[in-house]
């Protein structure tokens, strides 16, 4: 396994984090019990999870996940072995159920925290993110940013780092992260960290060989202010292993969730035949050319993957030991200058 830090920390990760959103609906607890014991033993010490989870929401699975790993936790008595992360829900009208309060105010983080940690049994996190913005910005999907002059919004991005704190110097949270959030989101919270605010560490975003957007103006906010990627997705909800190029399998996730789709249109498709004919002929599979090269990117901290099987599970952490030659990454870059990002 390759490791890494956690910028700005003494935390080593990982560069696969295990990423658990399947766990309580599509994987019994035993199952996800199984892959945090295989990950394990693999070197994985880095699990990622969120209070919305287990995916797609619904009322009566909110917080299965977190669940799940508890009981792991407690039943194996290490967690002093692994870094892990959790996510607060953003404002959503799809996640009312979640809690009545969303959104970042000092009560809902509190309430959302607590209840992370009551779940999860224990009594810290190692990365506390903001599952995504409170402001109307381009994230889950949306190619551009559309201005909506009526927004509500008011920008509260102090007041919320100033709520985070306060669990910060009680220890409960180690470290703060962003996720589905823009350059503009990263650049403002780098600004208050500049006034003496706790500084955000990491960024959750989707990236993969079909949505590499990031790198256009994102990466360079992550390099010049020494914070990480974690991507999630790298797969693509499974495109990029191939198996949707001759039909929908039975038991895939878009097969099951139809709304599940944002990598499948004729573009993505295109392109996803691309990448397929490179790695066939240099020897590999799909899932671990896509994998590594996500894994590989100078910005990524840690690449979050995930599995509904125990032989998904195992071809994704045997990823890490994948090395693409420049001819790889060269014919990669060929097919992203002809079909750029066709899945955002």
């Amino acid at each position: 396994m390759k490791y890494t830090t956690i910028p700005n920390t003494d935390i080593k990760v990982s560069k696969i984090c295990l990423g658990s959103m399947t766990w309580g609906r599509q994987n019994t607890e035993a199952e996800g019990h199984e892959q945090m014991d295989y990950a394990l033993t693999q070197g994985v010490n880095f699990i990622d999870t969120a209070e919305m989870y287990s995916v797609p929401f619904q009322e009566k699975t909110y917080g299965a996940t977190e669940k799940v790993i508890g009981t792991w936790l407690v039943k194996n008595k290490n967690r002093d072995q692994i870094v892990l992360a959790s996510k607060i829900t953003g404002p959503s009208p799809t996640f009312a159920s979640v809690r009545d309060n969303l959104g970042f105010s000092k009560e809902a983080i509190d309430d959302a925290l607590h209840k992370s940690l009551k779940r999860l049994q224990t009594d810290y996190l190692d990365l506390y993110q903001l599952h995504w913005p409170e402001r109307n910005t381009n994230f889950f999907g949306k190619r551009g940013y559309t201005h909506n002059p009526d927004e509500q919004w008011e920008d509260n991005i102090a007041e919320i780092l100033e709520s985070l704190d306060t669990y910060v110097k009680q220890g409960k949270i180690r470290n703060i992260g962003l996720s589905n959030e823009s350059p503009f989101g990263l650049m403002r919270f780098i600004e208050e960290a500049r006034k003496g605010a706790p500084k955000v560490v990491t960024v959750q975003n989707p990236y993969n060989l079909l949505n590499r957007k990031d790198e256009i103006g994102l990466t360079e906010g992550l390099h010049r202010e020494n914070v990480g990627l974690l991507p999630y997705s790298p797969l693509g909800f499974g495109q990029l292993t191939g198996k949707y190029l001759n039909g929908y399998p039975e038991d895939a996730r878009v097969t099951l969730f139809p709304n599940y789709n944002r990598y499948h249109n004729d573009n993505a498709f295109e392109a996803t035949r691309r990448y397929k004919k490179i790695a066939d002929e240099y020897g590999l599979s799909l899932t671990q050319m896509a994998l590594a090269f996500v894994t590989d990117r100078p910005f990524v901290t840690g690449n979050i993957i995930g599995a509904t099987s125990m032989e998904q599970l195992k071809e994704n952490i045997g990823s890490a030991d994948v090395t693409l030659s420049e001819e790889i990454l060269k014919a990669i870059d060929e097919v992203h200058a002809a079909i750029p990002n066709p899945a955002p």
